[in-house]
Parts: C-alpha cells; sequence; structure tokens
C-alpha cells in the first residue's frame, strides 16, 4: 500500500512512499526527518517508475512563479538529530537474502576457505580479512555506481516534467551535460570573461554544490573534501529571482536568523545538509555551498575549495 511520505514516520523494508506525484521504495530502514525527503536521500530511498501520470495544476502563470498554495514556514531541523546516511550507503538490501557477498558459500570456496585449503589459524584469519576487506570495496564502488545512477534517473525525470509542464517552484534543479547551459539559469556572475551559474553533482557520496559554465573543460564543477572537481553530468539551478532573494550572512550559518527559507542543494559526504550559496573572491561572486558545521561558505576554485567569511545564501522570498 502506498502513503504519502511524512517526517518523523518510522520506514522499513517493503515501505512504498508518494511523494510530490512520484512512488519512492523504502532502501534503507530509517526515522524519516524533514530535510530527508526521497529526491535528495538517494541511500534512503529509491524512486520507482511512474505506472501513470499524476497530474497537478502548474503552479505558475505567464507572469511569473505564482503558488497557488501557501507554503509552510521555515522551520529549523531539530537539534540533536543523528546524521543521515551518507550518499551511496550500502544497498546490499536489494539482496534477496540479505547477506555479505564475502558470506556465499560458494564464493567461500572459490578462495578454498570453505574447506581449509589455506591451513593455519593465523593465515586463514588472514585470508579472511583480506578477501572481506576485498569484497567490503567491490560493494562500496557498487554502492556510489548505484547511487549515482539513483541520481541521474531522478534528475532526468525532473527535468523532463519542467520542460513538458513548466516550472512548479520557484527554483529547479536541471539536468545538463558538458558545455550546456539550462535556458533559466540563475547567473551568479562574471569570472573574467564568462558567466559562473550555480550547479550541483553526485560524487563520491555526496549530492555536491559548485559552478557551472560553458568555460570550464567539462562544464561542471563541485568542491569535495578540499579538491575541485570538473564533472561533465551535472545539475544547474534555474529559477526567478524576483521569488528569490540573496541574503547576507557570515561565520557559522545559523538558518534561523536567515528570516527566510534557504534553497537546499544536497548532502556533503559525511551527511551534512548544504545551501546555496555565493562569495567573493578575486573580483568575482562565485557560487558555493554552506553548511552549519562551517565557518564560512566554500568555493571550488584554482584546484581547491576556497574558505569565504563572508558570503550570501540564496533563500526563498517566503
Amino acid at each position: 500500500m502506498t502513503r504519502c511520505w511524512e517526517p518523523g514516520t518510522q520506514y522499513n523494508y517493503d515501505d512504498v512512499v508518494d511523494y510530490q506525484g512520484h512512488r519512492y521504495k523504502i532502501i534503507q530502514p530509517h526515522r524519516s526527518q524533514g530535510d530527508w525527503t526521497p529526491p535528495v536521500t538517494p541511500a534512503l530511498w529509491g524512486r520507482l517508475q511512474d505506472d501513470h501520470h499524476h497530474g497537478g495544476d502548474n503552479k505558475y502563470n505567464q507572469q511569473g512563479y505564482q503558488p497557488q498554495q501557501p507554503q509552510q514556514p521555515y522551520q529549523q531541523p531539530q537539534p540533536h538529530q543523528p546524521p543521515p546516511p551518507q550518499y551511496g550507503g550500502q544497498p546490499g538490501q536489494q539482496q534477496q537474502d540479505n547477506k555479505p557477498w564475502y558470506g556465499d558459500e560458494e564464493n567461500k570456496k572459490k578462495l578454498g576457505l570453505a574447506a581449509g585449503v589455506l591451513g593455519g589459524a593465523a593465515v586463514l584469519a588472514g585470508g579472511m580479512f583480506a578477501y572481506k576487506k576485498h569484497e567490503e570495496d567491490k560493494d562500496e564502488a557498487k554502492a556510489q555506481a548505484w547511487s549515482r545512477e539513483n541520481w541521474l534517473n531522478d534528475a532526468r525525470a525532473r527535468t523532463q516534467a519542467f520542460h513538458q509542464q513548466g516550472p512548479s517552484a520557484p527554483a529547479t534543479w536541471l539536468l545538463t551535460h558538458g558545455k550546456s547551459i539550462p535556458k533559466g539559469a540563475i547567473l551568479v556572475g562574471r569570472e573574467k570573461s564568462w558567466n559562473l551559474y550555480i550547479s550541483r553533482a553526485y560524487y563520491d557520496g555526496g549530492l555536491l554544490i559548485g559552478k557551472a559554465s560553458d568555460a570550464f573543460k567539462k562544464g561542471g564543477v563541485v568542491g569535495c573534501k578540499n579538491e575541485e572537481i570538473h564533472v561533465e553530468d551535472f545539475e544547474v539551478l534555474a529559477g526567478d529571482m524576483s521569488q528569490l532573494r540573496w541574503v547576507a550572512a557570515s561565520g557559522k550559518l545559523h538558518l534561523a536568523s536567515l528570516g527566510a527559507r534557504p534553497v537546499e542543494g544536497g548532502r556533503e559526504v559525511d551527511g551534512t545538509p548544504i545551501y546555496v550559496a555565493k562569495a567573493p573572491h578575486k573580483g568575482a561572486e562565485h557560487p558555493g555551498k554552506i553548511g552549519e558545521k562551517w565557518d564560512g561558505a566554500y568555493i571550488p576554485y584554482d584546484g581547491e575549495e576556497k574558505l569565504v567569511k563572508e558570503y550570501q545564501v540564496l533563500c526563498y522570498n517566503y
């Protein structure tokens, strides 16, 4: 039975929920939180193929972004919540027996472990440890590939819906490839002779925010673990700035002090929620990210991530 996704709810295996007109099936049991929605937590939810067209009126008329329904005021996430599982979490629940690959007797026999061919307790223990570590690495690689594909599928569907039905929110992430910048992309600034736009992409277990330009070698750039990563498949934030605004901030981010709801971009590798930011650096304003744990905003620049303590956060007007 499909039910609507709700925060503060315990979800277990085989649960299927409906969220924003799409169905998602549980991957990892958890208790939901307001900012752990199915589209932004591919380690928790897998999107199912739509088996029928979900209706819904376009919330925006030709004069601009006009939400038909009143929006709920932004509420700061409750304190003392455990961090969500990282993107790229273990998708072992897809296996019917829920057993790790290295626990399969047939695979143990391939290494001679079940028959004791290695001989000697120390050798056997060392061999099993090495084997398990090898399989853990393989499973992690599979998890990363699976989570990235899940993000791509969701991004494709969201982009297709945008082009077919028009915008359903003041800001929408649109999937693109290479140096193609979608129409309606939010312009942050100019660096030398090229424009800078807001990007995000799945990388190394996180859904990360960065910048995009047709001047970059692959089109998109995100920051991860103090490195600047160039990506070809990424999303660009499009929107109507009459319904959005930049709010100045400095140092550690205090969501309640913004006076508006920030535009959420995704999660860091460690599960930190991140929001869209921009910050000045060397004569230009650069798109970047901000999280509550940090002492400022981070922007990808010149092969690394730069910490800028004076920045602005992109927020909704309501």
